[in-house]
């Protein structure tokens, strides 16, 4: 049988940082995926590895001591878990009458230029976050040709894919997540475009990558401020950087660490609750 265990947990107050941790710390305890929300998270668990003291260790790991969490489980019967997560949790998304996203199981699709197939195995990234929307709307409105692009925290790979769509040279995908970097590999098959290079890890991994003319990040404010002198070293002079995952209010704080780094900021977009997309340049020495 492949019945999981939901485990329903409840923050006061929330915050996708909050959601993230939780997650991460429930993948090391054998949870395979999870659905955060404005008021906590899911998450799901096989029976056989599921156990409240495994819950009890993430809990007990998680660093914030003054947010609330409340948790429920109950066992959810085995099903194809693929077509439960596209029906449940994955519509498809249509961003700027350009971009269509959707799985292969879905029928009503509009007609767009850029068509992505995307079958998410309950990995994240399926597109429908305000800030993956925002990157997306960027890369439909610039020139990508012959550029090299790096996608800091792929996820399913979609800004990636799109990427190399938008006519990008070169595409590198960088994922933390196994089960999500599986999926991009897939993904990037099912698309033909099986030249975009997925590399499974962390900031570590950019070294291994070519220098890009644009470089995109959505991932969360922490994780982009800790690792933001490394993305910067895989950037090239002259070249952009898009960063998202954060909300407006974030970006005094991202400012704090891309000053000593020289970056310059052009601007930002918001959507939705207040989550933005920051754009930010590395001067081209050659230019005085």
């Amino acid at each position: 049988m492949n019945d999981y265990i939901q485990l329903r947990i409840n923050l006061s107050p929330c915050e996708e940082t909050f959601t993230d941790i939780l997650a991460a710390l429930l993948a090391e305890e054998g949870f395979e995926s999870f659905v955060p929300d404005a008021t906590g998270l899911t998450a799901f668990a096989p029976v056989a590895v599921y156990s409240q003291e495994s819950v009890d260790r993430a809990l007990a790991g998680f660093p914030i001591p003054s947010v609330k969490i409340s948790t429920e489980s109950s066992v959810v019967e085995g099903q194809d878990w693929n077509k439960e997560w596209e029906k449940h949790y994955f519509q498809p998304i249509v961003v700027g009458d350009k971009c269509v996203i959707h799985s292969s199981f879905h029928t009503d699709i509009p007609v767009c230029k850029y068509d992505i197939v995307i079958d998410p195995k309950m990995a994240f990234g399926t597109g429908h976050h305000a800030t993956t929307s925002l990157i997306i709307e960027q890369l439909l409105a610039r020139d990508l040709n012959g550029l090299t692009v790096i996608d800091m925290g792929t996820g399913t790979g979609i800004l990636a894919i799109l990427a190399a769509m938008r006519g990008a040279s070169e595409v590198v995908g960088i994922e933390i997540d196994p089960p999500a970097y599986e999926n991009a590999l897939e993904n990037v098959v099912t698309n033909h475009h099986p030249e975009i290079k997925i590399l499974l890890g962390d900031a570590a991994r950019l070294k291994e990558a070519p220098e890009a003319d644009l470089f995109i990040a959505n991932i969360n404010r922490n994780i982009i401020t800790g690792d933001l002198g490394s993305y910067c070293k895989a950037l090239k002079p002259g070249g952009t950087m898009l960063l998202s995952g954060f909300y407006e209010a974030d970006i005094p704080v991202i400012m704090q660490y891309v000053a000593p780094l020289g970056l310059i900021e052009e601007g930002h977009t918001v959507k939705g609750d207040n989550w933005t997309c920051l754009r930010l340049r590395k001067p081209d020495a050659s230019v005085k």
